[in-house]
């Protein structure tokens, strides 16, 4: 009896909490909204890449206020809001616009678990846009500048002994009117421009680690030595230390290596499994940190044997090659925009949903585009078997002379120094995040002209900090002699304008063949594409007219072509699939096989 009453209080309190949360306005929502519980929001771990078994998660109902920049911290907060939802979109509960005069105040309490006593407590942001200052128990213990990328807190200096915990998360974001990258965010959205993303949007956690503890893993293979190089971050720069790192598959031990920490461990492994789209075989591992022989950190990793290069390939044509075999590398544009969400997928599910559609549809890649997604989208593209073109978001675009023809001249808007300072602090950050991703195999620093600077000098950067991946200098221009690739950008059809006898030549950008479909449109405005059809059937006729005319391109020369777009987002209607996700505009069978015979066409 005692049990049944309990489960009943239970039940009372979660249809409590669900009926006092609900999505704000009436726009269109996918069918994942309806799913999103408010005491269980985004449960899943957030980082796959280091995964510890302890954890609390913080998503949930927070309180939240908006009030002008410069003010403390208000004495009333104005209700409720969703988190990890950002404040503008529908499922924060909130809807409601920021601006750069004002501050967004977030707060909420939380209690240590028993269990965690004698351990550092650390609080992770998976990403707050834009910048954040933390306190917990009113002291303010640190701030992030960045809206794209993880940080942490050690906070167990300024935890009290017992009880309920207060945090405190102020955010500020000038989004269009700033110089940090925004990708498409707009305070005026409209055409290829979006609604603004401000404050927390991704999972905030707490977990349990020792004083000393691992705080990073960066894996990169080398098939063709048989070995895979790892360097482990720990909090303490402690030589006293040793990191062990443990490479299993299916269940076994295959190779393992001790060092200390910051240091490259390299592993050897004979005749390794590689990874590709056709099987993304990926292998588990184990890293421990010990200290004076005693252990004081164990972790879960994961990572994977596959290569990226650039080569010339029987005809003298520069291609890509993925495992020293050429490969034709074809997908969409992926924008990870949601109606419901904005920058936010509603569920894990929703998240992988885009990345299954990709990959049903016959494309082997993804061009994330000015947008930069939670871990787990890149855990999902590593363990589905997708290889993606990881974007830097845009930002800073002043006012530029774009000549997207011209190859070596071209012309930039001057950044200041501190907006060059933060350009390099993020995109190192961004990269990071990707770095032990084995999907991730090309670095876009720049789009178009959009607040491009020092091409060459931002490229060599990119290269050296990380010589495992190609570098795209610019997709689609200003077009500089530099990096890897020469990406062009051409709508509605593909067109191939110039080529480059020393770098491989992509379409980095075409299609965009818009179809409008009522009661699945984001607003009543003019809807905007390219091109417009009227049906499902002639939209796919236009999509492989287009892919028939890139197979021909494909053996003149392309290695790699990206069609735009995945979904309709907001006032664009140019989708493979409505922005609800709801209605597929195309016939799937039709652009599979299209898809597949412009891949095959240029091994043929």
């Amino acid at each position: 009896m005692k049990k049944t009453l309990l489960m009943c209080c239970a039940l009372a309190l979660s249809l409590c909490a669900q009926a006092q949360w609900k999505p704000a306005g009436d726009k269109i929502k996918t069918q994942w909204a309806e799913k999103v519980n408010p005491q269980q929001v985004l449960p899943e771990y957030p980082r796959p890449l280091l995964e510890r078994p302890d954890w609390q998660n913080l998503n949930g109902e927070w309180e939240y206020a908006i009030q002008p920049a410069g003010e403390a911290e208000p004495a009333t907060f104005d209700g409720n809001i969703l988190v990890p939802f950002a404040v503008e979109s529908s499922l924060s509960g909130v809807q409601k616009e920021v601006g750069d005069q004002n501050e967004l105040w977030y707060k909420r309490s939380f209690t240590i678990p028993s269990k965690w006593k004698g351990k550092d407590v650390m609080l992770n942001f998976g990403a707050v846009d834009w910048k954040a200052e933390v306190f917990v128990n009113d002291i303010l213990i640190g701030s992030h500048k960045g809206g794209y990328t993880p940080f942490s807190f050690n906070i167990t200096p300024y935890l009290k002994g017992s009880g309920a915990q207060k945090l405190v998360v102020r955010v500020w974001d000038p989004s269009d009117k700033g110089f940090q990258p925004r990708g498409k965010q707009s305070c005026n959205p409209e055409g290829i421009w979006y609604t603004p993303v401000t404050g927390i949007w991704q999972t905030v956690w707490l977990e349990p680690v020792g004083s000393n503890h691992i705080t990073s893993i960066k894996s990169i293979p080398n098939i063709d030595a048989n070995s895979l190089a790892v360097t482990v971050g720990t909090s303490e720069p402690c030589n006293q230390s040793v990191v062990e790192v443990k490479l299993i598959d299916k269940g076994q031990i295959v190779a393992s290596a001790k060092g200390v920490q910051g240091q490259e461990i390299r592993l050897g492994v004979q005749n390794p499994t590689l990874w590709s789209p056709e099987n993304p075989y990926l292998y588990d591992m184990s890293v421990t940190l010990t200290q004076k022989g005693k252990t004081v950190d164990v972790v879960k990793s994961y990572t994977a044997f596959r290569k990226i290069s650039s080569g010339k390939d029987k005809n003298g044509i520069m291609r890509m090659y993925l495992n020293n075999e050429p490969l034709f590398q074809y997908g969409p544009l992926d924008q990870g925009w949601w109606p419901d969400g904005l920058y936010t997928a509603p569920t894990d599910e929703a998240l992988l949903y885009d990345i299954k559609k990709t990959k049903d549809w016959g494309f082997n890649m993804i061009r994330k585009h000015v947008k930069v997604e939670p871990a787990r989208w890149y855990y999902h593209c590593d363990k589905e078997g997708i290889l993606v073109w990881q974007d830097m978001p845009s930002g800073d675009h002043g006012d530029y002379q774009w000549q997207p023809r011209v190859y070596n001249g071209g012309y930039y808007h001057e950044r200041s120094a501190e907006s060059v300072a933060n350009y390099y602090r993020e995109w190192k950050e961004i990269m990071d995040l990707c770095i032990s991703n084995p999907s991730v195999v090309v670095w876009v620093p720049f789009n178009e002209a959009w607040g491009q600077f020092d091409t060459e000098k931002v490229v060599e950067w990119t290269e050296n900090y990380d010589p495992s991946r190609l570098v795209n200098p610019a997709s689609g221009g200003n077009h500089r002699p530099c990096g890897d690739i020469l990406d062009l950008h051409n709508y509605p059809g593909p067109e191939m304008y110039l080529v480059d006898a020393q770098r491989v030549t992509v379409l980095g950008e075409y299609g965009g063949i818009g179809l409008p479909m009522e009661d699945h449109l984001w607003w009543n405005k003019r809807n905007w594409g390219y091109i417009q059809f009227k049906d499902s059937e002639a939209v796919t006729a236009e999509y492989v007219k287009y892919a028939n005319q890139l197979k021909e391109l494909v053996k003149r020369g392309f290695s790699a072509a990206v069609y735009t777009q995945t979904t309709d987002v907001e006032g664009e209607v140019n989708g493979l699939m409505t922005y609800d996700r709801k209605v597929i505009k195309i016939n799937e069978a039709k652009v599979k096989a299209a898809n597949e015979a412009v891949i095959k066409a240029m091994t043929e």
